[in-house]
């Protein structure tokens, strides 16, 4: 079965020139599709690519990408404020009679303001066409990695929507075998009814009978046996297709759910009325599923 789940979690990591990376990506139910991505500054080009490849793989689903970087290039840079130091040489030379050196140049130097260190990460250098290739490659993995997960969570979901639909093959089966009492139960209980209205008898057999007649016609569950029947073989074959299918299959349970509703409001005995409920219940919980199909 390739029935696919919205709902997965993908990570992967590696390094490249000037540290570690980690993507991450993960979704959950959409109506649609929406890919949402979170990448640092500077990588523009990779997140428009990643976007645009998820897009291009899931149909339907809330998806978040995401890219963490850690940086372990450190480099330190010592500036020197000339302008101050020449200041402070003029002011010694004036005092001392002759320029600063050794010692006197060294303590001058520790004067703040002087000097200056600068510490530059990984983050301040510009990245290489390699490393970009390197990261880009790492989301389309992590993209195809969420991609098993939802396909790993569908092929869970194929086996347990497969058993509600053995189930509601048999509430069918079950209402399919009592259709045929629905005419004489409905006979029964209008005469009886009528028995307890019309003691002297003034209503005619005939009218009787095409009271019955009309009854029983309205009360006819064979349609909705039908009908039931080809939506539950439809929801087979798209359980076992290779496309997307979510759509169809939460269509198709409104369909059944009408249908499981017109079989108890035609019900004629308890029996039925109770398969009729127990075909609604297992409806309601192949929807739930069905909410999680891509």
């Amino acid at each position: 079965m390739t029935l696919a789940s919205m709902t997965g979690f993908a990570r992967t990591t590696g390094d490249f020139d000037h540290g570690f990376w980690a993507w991450e990506a993960k979704s959950v139910n959409g109506r649609g599709l929406d890919v949402r991505t979170n990448l640092p500054s500077g990588l523009e080009q990779v997140e428009s690519r990643i976007k645009k490849a998820a897009g291009a793989l899931f149909s339907r689903g809330n998806l978040q990408i995401s890219l963490r970087l850690e940086w372990r290039s450190v480099q330190t840079e010592l500036t020197v404020n000339e302008v101050l130091l020449g200041k402070l040489s003029a002011a010694y030379e004036a005092t001392a009679g002759h320029p600063p050196t050794g010692d006197a140049l060294a303590t001058l130097m520790t004067v703040k303001g002087v000097t200056e260190a600068r510490t530059r990460s990984g983050s301040d250098l510009q990245m290489s066409d390699l490393t970009l290739r390197v990261l880009e490659a790492g989301g389309l993995d992590v993209r195809n990695g969420l991609q098993t997960s939802r396909s790993k969570e569908g092929a869970a979901l194929a086996t347990l929507l497969s058993g509600f639909l053995a189930d509601m093959r048999v509430q069918v089966e079950l209402a399919e075998g009592l259709a045929g009492q629905q005419a004489d139960l409905i006979s029964e209980r209008y005469r009886d009814r009528l028995e307890q209205l019309d003691a002297d008898k003034i209503v005619a057999e005939d009218r009787i009978a095409i009271e019955v007649a009309a009854l029983s016609v309205k009360a006819d569950i064979s349609e909705e046996i039908d009908r039931l029947k080809a939506h539950l073989n439809q929801v087979e074959t798209l359980i076992n297709g290779t496309d997307p299918v979510g759509r169809s299959l939460g269509f198709i349970c409104q369909e059944l759910a009408r249908e499981a509703n017109t079989l108890c409001a035609k019900s004629a005995s308890l029996e039925l009325t109770q398969i009729g409920l127990s075909l609604k219940g297992l409806i309601d919980q192949f929807k739930e599923q069905v909410a999680n199909v891509e």
